[in-house]
């Protein structure tokens, strides 16, 4: 082989591209996804008293869990927290809920350089109280409730914003630990967090629609975390981990990139659709998510090289997953609600290819 040309194969230089989902062109896949040419007029009473129905609960949720089984592996255990001191979750009831607030003070508790990749938490239901259940009637049997987790969201203006994290149904006449995935409520609050402890709200309902089974709801029953609760098992949350200089993701971005010096990596990119004007009355479920972007330089092959037909190299993203949502739908003058998964919405992977 020619020294010259082997020098020049051996020349390679550094160029910085990005690849990402802007809000712009996260709105148009969406639109595209859906088959609409503009996003729907949807204003905020379209969203009073909305209520969604459990299909499509149970749907989203499903898709949910299916994305976290492709967890990465390898986690440890970064803490158990039973509560933030000096606050105690209170229980409301309700003719159709019963719900419960949990609070917890992550603050300090994540280690540096790690990353959350699991966070369960577990709630002690306890013994059935027998004499709490309605007589007995003439209706379907009910054998479960449904218990949905909510993680809060304080706005600036004195609201809050919920936000579903997992649901299931919980066997009425048992009792014991149950354990429900609340990763992404975490994952949240580490985007948003305003100095103040992490709220979750856990709803109690009936497994199906009718008084008969919210009546049956209301004898299931949690350990709180008010002191004055002497039951056993407060509510836990179980952080897992993963330390980065050890097990990061292959390609992550270790630091921010910096125009001309860094190689093509996945840098952190979180969309929060209660900031975008057109997504917050649209997407219900989630509040926003991790979607990632690739970002850094690629060596690029020689201009001789180039001559002959190889193209300039560029960091894209080469591996992506779905993401599921929640949505609102106009169809006439109804608003509909559905759930679906849209592809190519998370960057898994990315690294440097010809285009």
């Amino acid at each position: 082989m020619d020294v010259r040309f082997a020098q020049m194969l051996c020349t390679l230089c550094l160029v910085v591209t990005v690849r990402a989902f802007t809000q712009e062109g996260f709105k148009e896949a969406l639109l595209k996804q859906l088959g609409l040419s503009e996003v729907p007029k949807l204003h905020k009473r379209d969203l009073m008293d909305l209520v969604i129905p459990d299909h499509v609960k149970n749907k989203y949720i499903s898709m949910l869990k299916r994305q976290r089984v492709k967890r990465r592996a390898l986690p440890s255990l970064a803490g158990i927290l039973r509560g933030s001191p000096g606050n105690t979750g209170k229980v409301l009831y309700s003719d159709t809920t019963t719900r419960q607030n949990l609070i917890f003070d992550l603050e300090g508790r994540i280690p540096k350089n790690s990353e959350v990749t699991m966070a369960e938490l577990k709630l002690f239901k306890k013994p059935l109280d027998r004499a709490s259940l309605p007589a007995k009637q003439s209706h379907r049997p009910v054998s479960n409730a449904r218990v949905s987790v909510y993680w809060v969201q304080r706005q600036q203006d004195g609201t809050n914003r919920t936000s579903l994290i997992d649901s299931r149904l919980v066997p009425i006449r048992e009792s014991g630990w149950k354990n429900f995935d609340v990763t992404e409520a975490v994952h949240c609050w580490l985007r948003n967090k305003r100095r103040e402890p992490m709220f979750l709200e856990v709803w109690i309902e009936g497994e199906r629609m009718g008084s008969y089974a919210s009546e049956m709801a209301k004898a299931v029953s949690f350990t709180s975390q008010d002191p004055k609760d002497k039951a056993l098992g407060k509510p836990e949350l179980v952080l897992y981990t993963l330390d980065l200089e050890d097990y990061g993701g292959p390609g992550d971005c270790k630091e921010e990139p910096v125009m001309g010096k860094s190689t093509c990596c996945r840098q952190k990119h979180y969309i929060d659709f209660r900031e975008l004007s057109w997504a917050q009355y649209w997407i219900i479920e989630p509040a926003g998510y991790q979607a990632y972007r690739c970002l850094g330089g690629c060596l690029q092959p020689p201009s001789l090289l180039q001559r002959f037909g190889y193209g300039e190299r560029t960091c894209a993203v080469v591996e992506s997953s779905p993401l599921p949502m929640i949505y609102l739908v106009k169809r006439g003058n109804r608003t509909e609600i559905e759930a679906a998964e849209f592809s190519n919405m998370v960057v898994e992977k990315c690294s440097c290819v010809t285009d």
